[in-house]
């Protein structure tokens, strides 16, 4: 199913972030009264009547230099109507109509995108009738709300969601192999996409500002089809450096809400970056299976155990996940590239694998008896009777319990570990749910 990519644009210090904020239910986005102050995570999940969208918020991406501050909103307007579905326009009461405005109004009506006029700030029904200069921008509807107090929230979602298809029970039909390669700008992303199919697919378009429509490639590997999703980089240099990745972070989380594999692409002499594991925890909440690729590995100097070394660090850095798998490759010399293939094919499968009760049951059950759970915090004995896997698109584990609240995260780490050696899942999130028994 296709992910609902909505995007919030409009000048800085119009409550941008706190309208994102109130979307998503939680604090995600710093809020200040300073002027382009959003800088780190700037997306999330919004679920409204058993709908679901992404958020993206444009704060994160105003650039320092107050110069650029119009270029860079510009940017974004142009960056939303080519790969946003809906766009959320956000202005305000209390400012009143600016020239910025204006303009956004001018570009968003002369596209056939999708988008709503959100005039913030209006905290009380008296403050209403100054919403009413903003139908100037030529719309046929504006929506008077306040962010900061929730005020006509849920008549502005019910309307964002109307066109979105609920989530229909069988998540993947398609039974082909298909990945996305993703990462920061400019690690690789399409040599790599182009090497595997050995041709470029980097179609140039002449029109200014806009990308070419993501198409996705068929690649036929060992007689099996395997489609590559598209997530191709800007076409023309942005003017501003933050636009380059508020298009990238577009590309990318419509990119793995649309797979079953990721390939996380780093470039060999930049390392493991912040961005790197931002993509990656994206990926594993979507239960998505994940490979780790170092890109340009040829250009690295190496000594007898700089793979390993390089491996332990990235793994280090990923904590917890550190169960995804690692590959050194070269785009350019094609050095690893099919191996990358047959690792996607690997961890796609584990995300499928189904474990027999019983086998699951002999197996784990008497390592869990040498190494039971602590008991509780008023001293029962937990006790663990019984283990399942649960049909689905990816691995979860289901265990009886007579204390299912009172399992400890560490000791669910040790029973994850437990089932990760005794039956594989590299590269796949795998879940576990406590039941009473």
């Amino acid at each position: 199913m296709k992910t609902t990519i909505v995007v919030i644009v409009g000048r800085p210090n119009v409550g941008k972030s706190t309208l994102f904020n109130r979307f998503i239910g939680k604090k995600e986005a710093i809020v200040h009264d300073t002027s382009g102050v959003t800088r780190d995570r700037n997306y999330g999940d919004v679920e409204w009547a058993g709908k679901e969208f992404k958020l993206i918020d444009t704060g994160g991406y105003v650039p320092n230099s107050p110069d650029l501050f119009e270029t860079a909103i510009r940017e974004q307007v142009q960056i939303a109507i080519t790969e946003a579905d809906v766009v959320l326009f956000v202005v305000d009461a209390k400012t009143g109509l600016t020239p910025v405005d204006i303009e956004i109004g001018k570009i968003l009506r002369s596209s056939n995108k999708k988008y709503f006029l959100i005039v913030n700030k209006v905290d009380t029904e008296k403050m209403e009738p100054q919403a009413a200069d903003f139908y100037s921008l030529g719309v046929d509807r504006l929506y008077d709300i306040s962010a900061i107090q929730g005020r006509k929230i849920g008549d502005l979602l019910d309307d964002i969601t109307a066109d979105i298809p609920a989530k229909p029970e069988d998540e993947e039909p398609d039974e082909r192999l298909k990945l996305a390669i993703v990462g920061r700008p400019n690690v690789g992303k399409s040599s790599l996409t182009n090497a595997l199919l050995g041709h470029d697919r980097s179609i140039v378009t002449n029109i200014p500002g806009t990308t070419r429509d993501s198409v996705d490639s068929i690649l036929k590997y060992h007689g099996q089809e395997i489609v590559l999703v598209d997530t191709a980089g800007l076409r023309k240099k942005k003017k501003v450096e933050e636009n380059v990745e508020f298009f990238s972070t577009i590309r990318t989380l419509r990119a793995i809400a649309e797979t079953k594999v990721v390939i996380v692409l780093i470039d060999a002499k930049e390392g493991f970056e912040k961005q790197d594991q931002k993509i990656i925890d994206e990926a594993v909440k979507r239960r998505k299976a994940v490979i780790v690729a170092v890109n340009k590995w040829d250009l690295i100097e190496k000594e007898t155990n700089t793979a390993h070394t390089f491996e332990v660090a990235i793994k280090e850095k990923m904590g917890n996940l550190d169960y995804i798998p690692v590959i050194f490759i070269s785009a350019l010399t094609k050095q690893r590239i099919y191996k990358l293939i047959d690792l996607a094919y690997e961890v796609f499968n584990s995300r499928k694998k189904q474990i027999p009760t019983s086998e699951l049951n002999d197996t784990l059950l008497p390592e869990i008896e040498r190494n039971p759970p602590p008991s509780t915090g008023s001293g029962k004995e937990i006790k663990i009777k019984y283990i399942t896997q649960a049909q689905g698109t990816y691995p979860v584990f289901l265990f009886f319990t007579n204390y299912p609240k009172d399992i400890p995260d560490n000791y669910k780490r040790y029973l994850e570990n437990l089932i990760r050696k005794k039956f594989g899942f590299e590269g796949v999130s795998v879940v576990l749910s406590f039941k009473n028994k």
